[in-house]
């Protein structure tokens, strides 16, 4: 009988937001990067589908899919595909860490915090942490806000992507696209 009245004692002090899984709301979520071809010359493209879950143990996960990528042009939508991602190859982009539980169950509506997060990022096959400074909100009782603070530069070069780069400066007769790449997230979970 005490052992019983310690597990309840233990959880009543536990938060319920412990105990249960987050889900990303793709349809509500914001993934962005910027481009900057010519020198002068920027442009922002987002990916339309993105999944992911935040456990109860705050092991992050998202999951990128780089066929939905959406550069506001239908052929250098599919030539970014191909060239620049090999879409057919490399299907999406994972991202894992994990996030503060405990910060993320004490807080109340409307309260946030900021925090360096270190991940992971798959991308092209190749693998490499990246650290960034995130805000997360609380919503409302079933809804988290995870938004990047600054923009977190990618760069091409680190992911083997810079032989995509020049066959897409290439073929649109560009004089140069940057291969350091500015991206920014908006990120809504629900529990």
């Amino acid at each position: 009988m005490k052992a019983l009245s310690g597990v309840a004692l233990l959880f009543a002090f536990l938060s319920p937001s412990a105990f249960a899984q987050w889900d990303l709301s793709g349809e509500s979520s914001t993934l962005n990067f910027i481009t900057v071809k010519s020198l002068k010359v920027g442009e922002v493209h987002r990916f339309q589908k993105l999944t992911g879950t935040i456990n109860d143990s705050g092991q992050v996960e998202l999951n990128i899919d780089l066929s939905s990528v959406e550069t506001n042009i239908g052929i250098r939508n599919e030539r970014v595909k191909t060239m620049l991602f090999d879409a057919a190859k490399y299907v999406d982009a994972k991202i894992s860490g994990f996030v503060d539980v405990e910060k993320v169950a004490s807080l109340n509506v409307g309260d946030m915090y900021t925090e360096s997060v270190k991940f992971n990022l798959s991308l092209h096959g190749v693998l490499n942490q990246v650290t960034s400074d995130v805000q997360v909100t609380k919503l409302s009782g079933e809804r988290l806000l995870v938004t990047s603070v600054m923009p977190i530069v990618i760069n091409a070069s680190d992911y083997g992507l810079e032989e995509g780069v020049e066959q897409l400066r290439n073929i649109a007769g560009l004089p140069s696209i940057s291969t350091a790449v500015p991206v920014t997230f908006n990120l809504i979970f629900k529990q």
